[in-house]
């Protein structure tokens, strides 16, 4: 029995390490190295602190790609695009990321006009390189017309809490990845609030090429309210990017999203394409601009947008 016993855990735990040798962590403990580590190697792990990682796995034993936010660099942000961006900001670094966005949709006979006012989002680092709070509010100004008749409603969409964790660094063909755990709490005004807590996760994952253009993705899934049943349902969201550099020190990216609603008695399926230029100011600060479209009957006609972003290093 005792040796059976011993002969499955040496099979669990070489399966176990075997998958960890695929993106294992970089303080991976010294025991479990392989004999052919050089003592160097060694030595560097057995150094490391842990709040100086930029991220928590490695594609690699030895990785050519270290990781992580460099301040030194102009910053990376999560608007004006859907998707958001794969990497952090940096232990003890604040980002605010504000902006302002008009969407214009006709259907049938009703037509509605809505503004998202300063879309304020805190993205602050802590603990080490790869955590990142995230907290976002959104107000709303919305304008309703159907049958000649027109009613305004102000005020505020539930907050939004989150969390990114920097996953791995790309290394050649293998991407950068993040993972933010969301949600969104029932603090909001009677018109535009869920009147629950919604769960959800985004999965953020993107390739940078020697062209100078970057291939970004987002994989997500999040709790809803179906507006006809006031039932909650999932709802699956997937984005692609691709983001390159103009003239100086202007950006531009085009972008394709959409909305995969599951169990829901009114939400459709959702398609959209933008694009957008982004203009550096200064390594800590950018301006944005983005306009788009719907491409599917359920989707929001137009829409357009600005915003900044500043980084507090």
């Amino acid at each position: 029995m005792v040796t059976d016993a011993g002969r499955m855990l040496r099979i669990v735990l070489g399966v176990f390490f075997g998958v960890v040798g695929i993106a294992h962590a970089q303080d991976l403990p010294i025991a479990f190295q392989s004999p052919s580590d050089t003592e160097e190697e060694a030595e560097t792990l057995r150094v490391i602190d842990q709040r100086e990682l930029g991220n928590l796995l490695q594609w690699s034993r030895n990785p050519s790609y270290a990781g992580g936010p460099d301040l030194s660099e102009p910053l990376v942000s999560d608007r004006p695009d859907f998707t958001e961006a794969s990497s952090t900001v940096g232990r003890g670094v604040s980002q605010y990321e504000v902006g302002y966005t008009y969407t214009y949709d006709v259907d049938g006979g009703t037509r509605v006009r809505s503004q998202s006012i300063g879309e304020p989002l805190l993205r602050r680092g802590m603990f080490a390189d790869w955590f990142e709070l995230r907290v976002g509010l959104f107000p709303v100004n919305e304008r309703v017309r159907e049958n000649g008749s027109s009613r305004t409603t102000i005020g505020t969409e539930d907050l939004y809490l989150g969390a990114k964790l920097g996953i791995t660094p790309q290394d050649g063909m293998l991407p950068e990845m993040a993972l933010i755990p969301q949600m969104t709490v029932p603090t909001g005004s009677e018109d535009f609030s869920a009147g629950e807590v919604l769960p959800g996760a985004l999965w953020a994952y993107s390739w940078e090429l020697e062209s100078g253009c970057e291939i970004s993705a987002n994989t997500q899934v999040n709790r809803a309210i179906d507006d006809l049943s006031a039932r909650t349902y999932w709802e699956l969201a997937q984005s692609v990017a691709i983001g390159f550099d103009l003239v100086g020190r202007f950006g531009g990216y085009t972008e394709w999203y959409a909305m995969f609603p599951s169990s829901s008695e009114s939400a459709q399926v959702e398609h959209y394409f933008n694009g957008g230029i982004t203009y550096l100011c200064h390594k800590d600060l950018q301006l944005d601009f983005r306009a788009g479209t719907g491409l599917s009957e359920s989707s929001d006609d137009f829409f357009l947008g600005i915003g900044f972003v500043a980084r507090f290093p």
